[in-house]
């Protein structure tokens, strides 16, 4: 599956939790409903925090990828933000 196409990047490489969700959580704001946010992270915190910010917002985790280094995600933003 591809990613899909994301409207605006965050890269929180180097941060640390939970800095990562907090720096998306501003961002996404900053999107109108329905724009996708893409977050690169390093921190391993981040594979469950985004999940389980997803699941009690409003917004979507729309996918998600890792590799030895990097774990991103794509995130839609809600109408309720």
């Amino acid at each position: 599956m591809l990613p899909p196409q994301h409207d605006q990047e965050l890269d929180a490489s180097g941060l640390s939790c939970p800095m990562p969700l907090l720096k998306a959580k501003l961002a996404l704001h900053q999107l109108s409903p329905g724009q996708v946010l893409k977050v690169i992270a390093t921190d391993a915190g981040s594979v469950r925090d985004f999940p389980a910010y997803t699941e009690v917002s409003d917004h979507e985790l729309l996918h998600t990828f890792s590799n030895e280094q990097h774990f991103i995600y794509w995130i839609r933003r809600g109408n309720n933000a």
